[in-house]
């Protein structure tokens, strides 16, 4: 019993960083999962990359709690850095929603339980299908994997505080408004076309109800754009995955103070 508590103790702080990142890594922390499935994934996750590390025991000390907060924080800023990459599908959605008059219609996400646009609902289930298509999710286990070579267990104080961390992620916040607006600039510049020349068009002829007219139009073209432009989409949505996982490499290169 006294052999296995040490052995306890390593095991004790993968599971840790490990059930922390499935709290905010997307894909893996949606509400349809079952917290029993989560835990015994990260679980069993955890068994098994013990073996893989070669990592003398801890005492249980004051410095052993430091080292269970320090799992806890890394883990869940590598998931909410990927959830801010992800959170540009939603950012999408609400500039598309506004200018095809959907912006009054947000609807409850069953996978994060808040509200979001209703095309932005669209763009994170396509996401979701993208990111399984190309093995994606097995590319989140490697990174959750890989962590642990940038910034080990036993390093006690990582570059929490660190000026670049703070930048890098301001950077990636940027970022990921350019890329929203890069996904939704043709249908919001060609909704904007549209809402000129109904503009124009109730001015000329005062006679059209262009309330009444203007909104089925303006999503027939909404739609009709989203339909030409929806490869592109999804080869941008496949860019946003490659983003996600150097976003994380980065952000553990900083927090490891490689």
């Amino acid at each position: 019993m006294t052999e296995l508590i040490p052995k306890l103790s390593v095991l004790l702080l993968i599971f840790v960083r490990v059930s922390a990142f499935f709290v905010s890594i997307p894909f893996f922390s949606y509400r349809t999962i079952p917290p029993q499935l989560k835990i015994a994934l990260a679980l069993v996750l955890s068994w098994m990359m013990y073996y893989t590390f070669n990592v003398e025991p801890f005492a249980i000390d004051g410095n052993y709690i430091l080292l269970i907060l320090k799992e806890a924080i890394i883990g869940l800023m590598l998931g909410v850095c990927a959830y801010i990459v992800f959170s540009a599908v939603q950012i999408a959605g609400g500039f598309i929603d506004f200018e095809m008059g959907f912006a009054m219609a947000n609807i409850i996400d069953p996978q994060t339980g808040t509200q979001s646009p209703l095309m932005g609902q669209f763009f994170n289930v396509l996401l979701i299908f993208v990111l399984l298509a190309i093995n994606g999710h097995h590319l989140i286990l490697d990174g959750i994997f890989y962590s642990f070579q940038f910034m080990p267990i036993d390093q006690l104080y990582p570059n929490f505080g660190n000026v670049g961390t703070v930048e890098y992620i301001i950077k990636l916040f940027g970022s990921v408004f350019a890329i929203a607006f890069q996904m939704s600039a043709p249908v919001v510049a060609t909704l904007f076309l549209v809402t000129v020349a109904l503009g124009i068009t109730g001015k000329t002829v005062p006679q059209l109800n262009i309330f009444v007219v203007g909104f089925p139009i303006k999503i027939a073209i909404g739609f009709l754009v989203l339909f030409i432009v929806m490869g592109v989409m999804i080869q941008v949505m496949q860019n946003l995955v490659e983003i996600m996982i150097i976003a994380m490499r980065d952000l553990m290169n900083l927090l490891g103070g490689a």
